[in-house]
């Protein structure tokens, strides 16, 4: 039974890894995203039990699964529940490029227009990840893949 957790910056390739490992094992991704940020709207976070409760339904429904995100505060109640684990941590410039090929996510916005509103935020917002001390940052990470026990890995390229 697969239950992986990944995790990194923005545009370090989460999306992607989960979206094949979900297609390779034939089990449900958890974009983090989905259940963090309140639907049709842009940045305005949901009310974080509402976004723990979602998390645990998921987990509690399925029995193996891909869950990816940056949320620390939710990657810790995966975690407890993960056979594996994935660190994406291929530095700023890659994930900055990643960002500016990133395709329109429909789950996410409305339009690629929409979409296209939000690159100049993520971009800086990007460039702060080693500095960044909050649930979102590299040493938030970090933290999370060293506790980890279990298969992990850490990818850089």
């Amino acid at each position: 039974m697969h239950r992986f957790l990944i995790f990194g910056n923005s545009g370090s390739g989460k999306s992607t890894l989960a979206n094949k490992l979900g297609k390779d094992f034939g089990i449900p991704v958890l974009d983090l995203d989905t259940i963090a940020w309140e639907a049709n709207q842009i940045a305005i976070r949901r009310n974080h039990e509402d976004s723990v409760r979602d998390l645990r339904d998921f987990i509690e429904k399925n029995t193996a699964w891909v869950i990816e995100g940056c949320y620390t505060t939710l990657l810790k109640i995966a975690l407890e529940f993960s056979t594996e684990i994935y660190f994406l941590n291929p530095g700023i410039d890659k994930c900055l490029e990643n960002n500016r090929n990133r395709p329109w996510e429909a789950h996410k916005f409305q339009s690629p227009e929409e979409q296209a509103q939000t690159f100049d935020f993520l971009q800086n917002w990007i460039q702060k990840y080693y500095e960044r001390n909050d649930e979102f940052g590299y040493s938030s990470h970090r933290s999370i893949f060293n506790q980890f026990d279990g298969i992990k890995h850490e990818i850089t390229t």
